[in-house]
């Protein structure tokens, strides 16, 4: 009767700890070696969120551009914030947002680069199909929520939308420096040219060898969450794969070049911009 007993319970135990592996199965996200998720994960790190202080209120006035919707392969439909050149151009430029989302700040950054560029069409994409943080707890939500797949399919969407014979640059700030990386591999041959700001790069020697643009990458000495020691393998791994990169390392915190930022850097993200504009220029002529 004893051993009947404690059968009884072990088989209890078995049945209960199945249950509860597979509720966590169906809760929980798999572990994912992807860059873009490596970057989400961060927002679990106290001291990276606590170096976004919450963006000062502001509305864009007198806005250049206008809102454009488009076609996406997964049978949606994604939004974006469009410049287009005073000639027709093929020439494209494509800004990925921080973490805050597609905010007026954005928009007004794209306008700046479209008047900095000249002749060249500029497309703000909205990764977080529509959604803006207002305080930093809503921005580690959103970039946590943020589905690869669904991404790809927005960056895809607009690829399709500017057509085969469009030759695209990126750039991107934060989180956005990491999807500028991912969006010029996804733009294949059609990539010019790729600008990342403080994101988290693609170290994965076996992608790399597949991306078609030089990359400029800028980075802060001072930042924490993407360190020099990431850098130095992103580069390493660069050459590895036979890509050309310039990386520029700035006495600076992450998130230097953002106006909002309190430890913003005005010297630095002056010189910062210069450098990628002018490679821009250079690359998408």
């Amino acid at each position: 009767m004893k051993k009947l007993t404690l059968l009884m319970a072990l088989c209890l135990f078995l049945v209960q700890a199945a249950t509860a592996q597979e509720k966590m199965s169906c809760c929980v996200k798999p572990a994912s070696n992807e860059a873009t998720t490596q970057f989400a994960m961060l927002a679990n790190d106290k001291s990276f969120v606590e170096k976004h202080e919450n963006p000062l209120p502001f509305t864009l006035q007198n806005q250049a551009g206008k809102t454009i919707t488009y076609k996406t392969p997964d049978g949606k439909t994604a939004s974006a914030y469009e410049i287009k050149a005073a000639k027709e151009t093929d020439n494209y430029l494509f800004v990925i947002h921080e973490w805050w989302g597609l905010n007026d700040y954005i928009k007004q950054e794209a306008e700046r680069l479209h008047g900095e560029l000249g002749d060249v069409n500029v497309i703000a994409l909205d990764l977080y199909d529509g959604k803006v943080a207002e305080a930093r707890e809503q921005a580690m939500e959103y970039m946590q929520a943020v589905d690869n797949e669904r991404a790809k399919a927005i960056i895809q969407g607009v690829i399709n939308h500017v057509g085969s014979d469009a030759d695209i640059a990126t750039i991107g700030w934060c989180f956005g420096g990491g999807w500028s990386l991912q969006t010029a591999l996804l733009a294949g041959d059609q990539a010019e040219a790729a600008v990342i700001y403080y994101g988290m790069p693609e170290r994965d020697v076996e992608r790399l060898k597949k991306l078609e643009a030089p990359v400029l990458g800028i980075f802060a000495k001072q930042d924490g969450s993407i360190t020099p020691e990431i850098v130095r393998d992103f580069e390493a791994k660069m050459k590895e794969a036979d890509k050309d990169v310039t990386i520029k390392m700035y006495d600076a915190v992450h998130a230097f070049a953002n106006p909002s930022n309190p430890k913003y850097d005005k010297e630095a993200a002056e010189d910062a911009n210069k450098l990628a504009v002018e490679f821009i220029r250079e690359h998408l002529d």
